[in-house]
């Protein structure tokens, strides 16, 4: 077992910081929001596209959203073109951590074509991708978003035709830009366990425009030098290699995280910084219980990335960041708590001026103290 987790560890390792989102996500069996520049939008989803494509070895699809775009328009572009099924190994569960049991209905999707379609183009029998990229998600209506909560929620999604049920190892990203303030709905925002704000480091091209960096220095994701074999995707030419996280892999990484220890300190510094973070001057309407259980499904999925069986306080600091970022509101001055029993709006609003969600975090974990 030991020689086992040290070989994951080492995969681990090799990983850049959007590929350890996605994998993470995986453990968790949860999903996740990318930002990242406006101008950069484009490169980032070819990269995800590359990622879903070569480390993982999975079907993806992208959705590129708009406020024009419609629940059909959403429904069909999360489709691929399907393929006859397999026999299916069942995935590792982690039962502590889920919000719902996966469908009776469920099945492993086999399609292996990567492709980004167009609604037109999708098949009645078409099934749905094993990534989705819904680039723009929270440029959408109100209805396009709830549609988006529902596949999340009961892991299918109803079309005019028929009904597609998720497969069982399933990844939904929101790539966002920073440039858009506008947030996703409150229940959609919720459901999305982490985010991540990835930054482009400067790279050369290579000759179908994706992106190269060197893999010392980025603190990007790493795209490894592609082998001779291409698989379309839309109209670039993706070129495919050996895939270095399998689904084996990650099924070992389910079960060590189920099996990983909390401690009753660690346990205590969790819920801590659950109560500080709600109770912060600077927040309004507190922290769901769905963020609680996020928390606690990300530090059990980091720590067997970090080749141990036990939670650290680092970790769980480390899955506060990712978890409370895209989550909290600040308050505005006129409702923070302090005015009710006699605080001047104006030196509220002068002492939140500049206040950010990332300064509240920090402040909370500042605060609580750490257990030894």
């Amino acid at each position: 077992m030991e020689d086992e987790t040290s070989r994951l560890v080492t995969k681990v390792q090799e990983l850049g910081d959007i590929e350890l989102a996605a994998l993470l996500c995986f453990i968790a069996q949860e999903h996740c929001i990318i930002e990242t520049d406006e101008e950069e939008l484009d490169n980032v989803e070819r990269e995800l596209g590359l990622i879903a494509n070569r480390t993982f070895g999975l079907s993806y699809a992208v959705v590129n959203c708009s406020e024009e775009t419609t629940v059909d328009d959403f429904g069909n572009g999360i489709l691929i073109e399907g393929e006859d099924e397999d026999v299916i190994t069942p995935v590792p569960k982690l039962p502590t951590f889920r919000q719902a049991e996966d469908s009776f209905f469920s099945s492993d999707a086999q399609d292996r074509r990567r492709s980004a379609r167009q609604p037109s183009e999708c098949m009645e029998n078409g099934q749905i991708a094993e990534i989705i990229i819904a680039k723009n998600l929270n440029l959408t209506s109100n209805p396009v978003q709830i549609q988006a909560l529902e596949l999340l929620r009961g892991k299918r999604i109803f079309t005019r035709t028929a009904v597609h049920v998720a497969p069982k190892r399933f990844l939904f990203v929101a790539l966002l830009s920073t440039a858009h303030p506008k947030r996703l709905v409150k229940h959609l925002n919720d459901q999305l366990a982490i985010s991540h704000c990835h930054e482009i480091d400067d790279g050369s091209e290579d000759g179908q425009g994706n992106t190269l960096r060197d893999d010392a220095s980025s603190t990007g994701s790493v795209i490894r030098s592609p082998p001779a074999t291409p698989s379309k995707r839309g109209r670039h030419t993706i070129q495919t290699s050996s895939v270095p996280i399998t689904k084996e892999d990650i099924d070992s990484l389910i079960i060590l995280a189920s099996k990983v220890r909390l401690s009753s300190d660690v346990r205590c510094y969790l819920h801590d910084i659950v109560v500080f973070t709600r109770m912060h001057r600077a927040v309004a309407s507190g922290v769901s219980a769905m963020a609680t259980r996020h928390l606690y499904a990300l530090v059990n999925a980091l720590a067997p990335l970090h080749g141990i069986d036990y939670v650290t306080p680092s970790l769980v600091a480390l899955a506060a960041r990712k978890i409370y970022t895209h989550r909290l509101v600040i308050t505005a001055p006129e409702n923070e708590r302090s005015t009710q029993w006699g605080s001047s709006v104006e030196a509220v609003a002068e002492l939140l001026e500049g206040v950010t969600v990332e300064d509240i975090i920090e402040d909370v974990l500042e605060t609580v103290q750490v257990p030894l």
